[in-house]
């Protein structure tokens, strides 16, 4: 209960932004009583992970101290392990990306060498995120990585770090990496060649988020037999990959920690995502949480079959939506491709009963005008006179990689039905 409480309050902090909350509003808000927001904040800003933020104006009595979130306190990592790229980001408390590198990937090239990849890749975001704090502060900076607000410069993929600012206290991490280990099913230790480096770099960062094609098992931390990839079924990834980093990891499916980023924006409490890229998927919000069904299988959106002598899928199939799409992108033929995803999207607003559609992936946003104006086409013609909004996703260009890291922030400020960890 006292977690819980605490991750309340933490959320309420990191909503209000740099103006702050008061105790008195955050009492308000969450139902608790004043004495115990001050005991919550009290060890917040002991732990580093809450801070003044000034005081308002009296009403009638004493002007009121507000609090805000330290956002640069602590950090997560995400990685979006693509068919041929990996995407590594590390964000900050609050979401915003601080740094972020991309680099090829083979996905059939072996699970260990993928392991050390999206390993070697992890520790180069945080180092890279390290580097330029400390280059901005004149090379006196002696703190983990993500203490110091790191951003990217755009078309350089160079880090530049402004002022630098204050690392969760140890004990503090430890605690949340421990709770996250927990719902993961990992124990998570500490990273002895960055203490020797003088920077204890697994005290701030939190966990890792992995997201990868599926179909895979969340919960287990275990991929099934991912499209055109079937030897990575039964891989205990998540394990492996823990024990690699010696910090805890959590597993989902691409599509589904694209999902989860957009509804912690604020995309809606019912929506699709459809991410097309080297293959097609979709993530499911239902009722404001991520919808992954009862063996986690939901939203294998491209092996919908709707032509039953169609070609031939890499999932043994024929007719899937996957397949036909993919093959009118072989030929150019990009309205063709719409049309087609245009049809399964219609397909889930007839289930589901869904509020709107969102388009994400490499390949929409390099034609986003022809498939938002061409699936929106045939969502209008079959929604029998409902407007269901169809739009480009948005939210960066790394949605999957940032709502990886969210698989491991979105606990820490009480979201657990939204990202279903526990």
């Amino acid at each position: 209960m006292r977690s819980y409480n605490a991750a309340l309050v933490l959320d309420l902090l990191r909503a209000a932004g740099d103006a702050g909350i008061s105790r008195l509003e955050l009492a308000e808000r969450t139902g608790l009583t004043p004495q115990a927001v001050s005991k919550i904040t009290a060890r917040l800003r002991t732990e580093g992970m809450a801070t003044e933020a000034g005081r308002r104006a009296s009403t009638g009595g004493k002007p009121r101290t507000v609090l805000r979130l330290v956002p640069s306190a602590a950090s997560a990592v995400g990685l979006h392990l693509d068919r041929d790229e990996l995407t590594a980001v590390l964000v900050d408390l609050s979401g915003a990306l601080v740094a972020v590198r991309t680099v090829p990937l083979d996905l059939g090239a072996g699970a260990a060498q993928v392991v050390e990849t999206a390993a070697i890749q992890v520790d180069a975001v945080r180092a890279e995120a390290l580097r330029a704090a400390r280059a901005r502060a004149g090379g006196r900076l002696d703190m983990p990585v993500g203490a110091g607000r790191v951003g990217v410069t755009p078309g350089t993929g160079t880090a530049v770090a402004p002022n630098p600012g204050t690392a969760v206290a140890p004990g503090a991490a430890a605690s949340i990496r421990a709770g996250i280990s927990a719902q993961a099913g990992v124990r998570p230790g500490i990273r002895a060649d960055l203490v020797a480096d003088g920077c204890d770099g697994s005290r701030d960062v939190l966990g890792v988020g992995v997201a990868m094609p599926g179909p895979l098992d969340h919960r287990a931390g275990v991929p099934g037999r991912v499209t055109g990839f079937p030897e990575w079924e039964g891989f205990p990834l998540r394990e492996a990959l823990a024990a690699r980093l010696q910090l805890p990891v959590v597993l989902d499916k691409d599509t589904n920690a694209a999902a989860l980023g957009l509804a912690l924006r604020g995309a809606g409490d019912s929506f699709a995502y459809l991410h097309l890229g080297t293959g097609l998927g979709a993530g499911l919000v239902l009722g404001g949480a991520l919808h992954r069904g009862a063996r986690t299988g939901a939203g294998e959106f491209g092996h919908q079959v709707i032509q039953l002598d169609g070609p031939r899928c890499d999932c043994g199939n024929r007719g899937c939506i996957e397949a036909l799409c993919l093959a009118a992108l072989a030929r150019g033929d990009l309205p063709e491709a719409a049309r087609v995803l245009g049809a399964g999207a219609a397909n889930l607003v007839g289930l589901l009963d869904i509020d709107r559609v969102l388009l994400g992936g490499r390949t929409i946003a390099a034609h986003e005008a022809c498939f938002v104006r061409g699936v929106g086409a045939v969502v209008a013609e079959r929604s029998r006179g409902t407007v269901i909004p169809v739009t480009a996703a948005g939210g960066g260009p790394h949605p999957v990689a940032e709502g990886a890291a969210q698989l491991v922030l979105a606990p820490v400020f009480g979201h657990r039905r939204e990202s279903e960890l526990g």
